[in-house]
């Protein structure tokens, strides 16, 4: 730019040297500043629109990985839910049904995390709704795992109980029956000897002469011994633990006393007629966590598939119980 500026003068028809006030150089200046800081304001704002700086293209590859790793994270997660829903599958319907055990509640192993401000900390980051969501899945995935291993104590625990429990639950007849033709009143509805109506005949009878050997159906502790010319007559119940009991109603004679321990096989006392009966016969019954249960189902070890058959087909023709 030169540094003098000059003006033609018509009179003298040459031109003339202009010298520049000092107020006239200040606002120039302010005029080359201002239009210097707009060119520059819209410079940038332009290369910003469409372009990226090296610091926000960092960030926006940091942004881009953070949610690649969350949707790894998200497809590992899915998969191992489904391992874990097939591990919670076998547990209740394999391993907790060959203990005889109570499946684990829905609303317990899918039950939520608690709190309502749990995740609050996590709000107001980048991406929250995306990290809040896989922190509660991490929270659910956590309980569940925790839930079925205090499960696979449990099982680990029955499992040690096993060969005890086998021992323990009723698993032969009461007593010697191989030709199968004692069985005289099966479990079910019946006629009642005495008060000739249908009543709910909650064991199976055993006829059989006074004296005959009545046998424990599997180990347990005696509860009761009672004593009576009511009812069921002269009666054992034992305690064979894991929610099973037996009873043994009518006998002769009783030869254990309560709190012995007995073990499947053991003679426990003698057929006999006492209490409500019709004739020599053992009333038998299993029941498990108190309530009756039909006992023709426990004789699997001193039966084969034929005589199991064969003793629901003899226990089928009665139709009036003894007792």
């Amino acid at each position: 730019m030169p540094k003098y500026k000059y003006r033609f003068n018509s009179e003298s028809l040459s031109f003339v040297k202009e010298e520049a006030s000092l107020t006239k150089k200040f606002w120039r200046g302010v005029k080359y500043l201002f239009f210097s800081i707009v060119i520059s304001v819209v410079y940038y704002a332009v290369f910003s629109f469409f372009f990226d700086t090296p610091q926000e293209r960092g960030l926006r590859r940091d942004n881009e990985e953070m949610l690649l790793q969350l949707e790894l994270f998200n497809k590992r997660f899915d998969h191992l839910s489904t391992v874990l829903a097939d591990i919670q599958q076998r547990d209740d319907n394999i391993y907790r049904t060959i203990f005889e055990a109570e499946p684990i509640p829905s609303t317990i192993r899918k039950a939520g995390i608690g709190g309502v401000d749990r995740y609050s900390d996590l709000e107001g980051l980048p991406n929250s709704e995306i990290v809040i969501e896989t922190a509660k899945r991490i929270d659910n995935l956590s309980k569940q795992i925790y839930i079925q291993s205090k499960s696979f104590d449990e099982v680990i625990g029955m499992a040690k109980r096993k060969e005890e429990m086998i021992a323990s639950i009723p698993a032969i007849q009461p007593i010697a029956n191989k030709d199968l033709r004692r069985v005289a009143s099966p479990f079910g509805v019946r006629m009642h000897p005495f008060y000739k109506v249908l009543k709910m005949h909650n064991g199976m009878d055993f006829t059989s002469p006074t004296g005959t050997e009545i046998y424990a159906t599997g180990d347990g502790v005696v509860s009761a011994v009672i004593h009576s010319a009511r009812g069921y007559g002269n009666t054992v119940i034992i305690d064979h633990g894991f929610g099973y009991k037996t009873l043994y109603a009518h006998q002769s004679k009783i030869i254990v006393n309560k709190g012995q321990k007995v073990k499947r096989g053991e003679v426990i006392g003698f057929v006999g007629n006492t209490g409500m009966s019709m004739a020599p016969h053992l009333h038998y019954e299993v029941r498990k966590h108190d309530k009756p249960i039909n006992p023709i189902n426990f004789y699997f070890n001193d039966l084969t598939p034929e005589q199991y058959d064969k003793i629901i087909e003899l226990a089928a023709q009665s139709g009036q119980s003894l007792d």
